[in-house]
């Protein structure tokens, strides 16, 4: 029987917390790290033991599947402070590049054309391997769409390293939804806000697997 890749989410902030929980819901392992020490605690002591609390420096070393739940512009001094410690390790990149556009929305805060999962790609450090996924879906669809029934809804990704593709697969059937590859990381910009295949782009909701494939 394959060993269950061991996962950790750094950062419980509302995306970093959704998907964790997700994974305590079905009783999958996770490792949690954040700043705020406390906070993870917290969290783990909260888990049913499905969730235990480290630092961010350990969680790397110990995982598998690496699940920075950060914001876009903080991807740099994390691939830069942690360089060396995840190579051979799959990255998951679930940041949108947007901000506040101050009225009440957002705004793309890099070129029109451009995405996150590219631009984070170019600065990946040597020997790790990045997946574009959970940013698809807001955070609290995220947390409310888990599980959905009679079918479950999907979750797209986008990976350049096909052989990782079972992975993230199992991680994100493990979170409760249905995974989907949407091509490589070239094919970020569709799964990010704004594009065609996010929840606040075009599709404008959540699908189910055969919705999801008509769209591709």
């Amino acid at each position: 029987m394959e060993t269950q890749k061991k996962v950790a989410v750094i950062g419980l902030g509302n995306i970093g917390k959704a998907v964790a929980n997700n994974l305590v819901n079905n009783k999958y392992n996770v490792i949690v790290a954040t700043r705020n020490a406390n906070e993870a605690n917290d969290f783990a002591a909260q888990s049913g033991g499905f969730a235990k609390s480290t630092t961010i420096e350990e969680a790397i070393n110990k995982a598998d599947i690496i699940i920075p739940a950060i914001g876009f512009g903080s991807f740099k001094d994390f691939f830069s402070d942690n360089g060396s410690s995840l190579q051979g390790k799959i990255i998951v990149d679930v940041s949108n590049p947007i901000a506040p556009d101050g009225n009440g929305g957002f705004k793309k805060i890099i070129g029109e054309m451009e995405s996150a999962g590219e631009l984070n790609k170019a600065i990946l450090p040597k020997g790790a391997k990045l997946v574009k996924a959970f940013g698809t879906l807001g955070a609290g669809t995220l947390a409310s769409s888990s599980n959905h029934e009679p079918e479950k809804d999907v979750l797209f990704y986008a990976s350049d390293d096909t052989e990782i593709n079972n992975d993230i697969e199992e991680v994100i059937r493990e979170t409760g939804f249905e995974p989907l590859r949407v091509g490589g990381i070239d094919q970020s910009i569709r799964i990010e806000v704004f594009g065609d295949l996010h929840e606040f782009g075009k599709l404008g909701k959540t699908v189910n697997i055969e919705e999801a494939k008509s769209k591709l």
